[in-house]
C-alpha cells in the first residue's frame, strides 16, 4: 500500500485478505484507490460513447469491475451480515455505476440491486442494514429513473405494499413496521387521500395491529407496542402535520382513545404480566385527559394500571410512582 501500487495483482491480495477479515476498514479504502485508479477521470460522460482513454478504462471495462466486485461482495454478506464495512462499500460501488456509466446502465445496475436486497431480506427479515440498504436502493431509483426511464412512477405503494408482505410473515419484524410508518405520510399525500379515506386507512391499520397483538396478547415484542404507539400519537391534542388524520376533531380522537382503552382492557384478560398494555393505558389516559378536562376514566383503574406497572417494570419505578402523582391518584 505504502509503495503506491495500484494494479490488479493488489486488487488480488485485497480481496485475499477481506474474505478473511472484513472488518480491516483500511484495506477497503485502499480498495477504493485501486478501483479509482482504473477509472477513468471525471463524470459519466467520458465513457458515454464507449471510448477507451489513454491509460483509462472503456465502459464496458468500468462496469465490469463494478459487476464483479459486487459479485464478490455477496458470500462476504452471507458469511457477515453485519458488517458495516461491507455494506458502505457497497453503497459505493454503485453510487460509482452512476458517476462512471450512462444513467440507463447504471440504473439496470440499480434496479438488480433491489431484486438482490429483497432476496437477502427474505433470508434474514430483521437485518436493519438490509433495510437500511433497500430505503437507501429505493431513494436512489426514484431519483434517477426520471432520466433512464421518464414513465416510472414514485415506489412509495410499492414499499408499503412490500411492508405488508414482510409483516404478514413475521410479526416481529421491527424494520418493517419502523419502514411502513415512514411511508404512510407519503403514501396519503401521493394517494391525495380526502378526510374519509385517510380514516378509512386509520381503521385498516389499527385493525392490522390489533390483530397482531391479540395472536399473542402476552407477547413481550416491542415491534408491535411501538407501532401502535404511533397510530395512537394521531390522537395526541397537537397532532403533526404528517399525522394519518390532521384535522381530526377532539371528539373524534376521544372516540378513539376509549375504544382502545376498551381494546386493551379486554386484552389484559389472560395477559396480566404484559407491561406494555398498563403502558399504552397510561399513555391514552394521559391524552384523554389532556383533550378533556372531564376525566371519564375512574381514577381507580389508573391507580391499578400504575400499582401493576410498577411491579412489572421496577428499574422505572419512580418514573411510575411520579406519574401516579401527576394523576393525582
Amino acid at each position: 500500500m505504502r509503495g503506491g501500487e495500484y494494479t490488479d495483482e493488489v486488487l488480488h491480495l485485497t480481496t485475499k485478505l477481506l474474505e478473511v477479515n472484513p472488518e480491516y476498514y483500511t484495506v477497503w479504502n485502499h480498495r477504493r484507490r485501486l478501483l479509482r485508479s482504473f477509472f477513468p477521470e471525471g463524470s459519466r460522460s467520458v465513457v458515454d460513447d464507449g471510448r477507451t482513454p489513454d491509460d483509462a478504462l472503456g465502459f464496458d471495462a468500468v462496469r465490469r469491475y463494478i459487476l464483479d466486485d459486487l459479485a464478490f461482495l455477496l458470500p462476504l454478506l452471507r458469511k457477515f451480515p453485519k458488517c458495516y464495512w461491507i455494506w458502505n462499500y457497497r453503497l459505493w460501488l454503485l453510487d460509482e455505476a452512476i458517476l462512471r456509466l450512462p444513467l440507463i446502465a447504471a440504473h439496470e445496475i440499480w434496479q438488480k440491486e433491489l431484486s438482490l436486497v429483497g432476496k437477502m431480506l427474505s433470508l434474514d427479515s430483521r437485518n436493519f442494514h438490509g433495510w437500511g440498504h433497500r430505503r437507501k436502493v429505493v431513494s436512489t431509483l426514484e431519483e434517477i429513473s426520471t432520466g433512464a426511464n421518464p414513465s416510472s412512477d414514485s415506489m412509495t405503494e410499492a414499499e408499503f405494499n412490500y411492508t405488508t408482505k414482510m409483516i404478514q410473515s413475521n410479526l416481529s419484524n421491527f424494520s418493517a413496521w419502523h419502514r411502513r410508518s415512514k411511508l404512510i405520510p407519503r403514501l396519503l399525500q401521493e394517494r391525495n387521500a380526502s378526510h374519509a379515506e385517510r380514516k378509512s386507512f386509520l381503521d385498516k391499520e389499527f385493525e392490522l395491529i390489533q390483530r397482531a397483538l391479540w395472536a399473542d396478547p402476552d407477547s413481550k415484542d416491542q415491534s408491535l407496542w411501538f407501532y401502535h404507539q404511533y397510530l395512537i400519537s394521531n390522537f395526541e391534542p397537537s397532532a403533526s402535520k404528517d399525522s394519518i388524520l390532521p384535522d381530526l376533531s377532539v371528539e373524534d380522537k376521544l372516540s378513539y382513545i376509549h375504544t382502545q382503552i376498551t381494546d386493551l382492557q379486554d386484552m389484559l384478560e389472560g395477559a396480566e404480566t404484559c407491561k406494555w398494555i398498563y403502558q399504552r393505558l397510561l399513555d391514552l389516559a394521559l391524552m384523554s385527559r389532556a383533550l378533556n378536562s372531564d376525566w371519564p376514566i375512574p381514577s381507580s383503574d389508573v391507580e391499578s394500571w400504575i400499582t401493576n406497572l410498577a411491579e412489572l417494570d421496577p428499574l422505572r419505578k419512580g418514573r411510575w410512582n411520579d406519574l401516579r402523582s401527576q394523576m393525582d391518584c
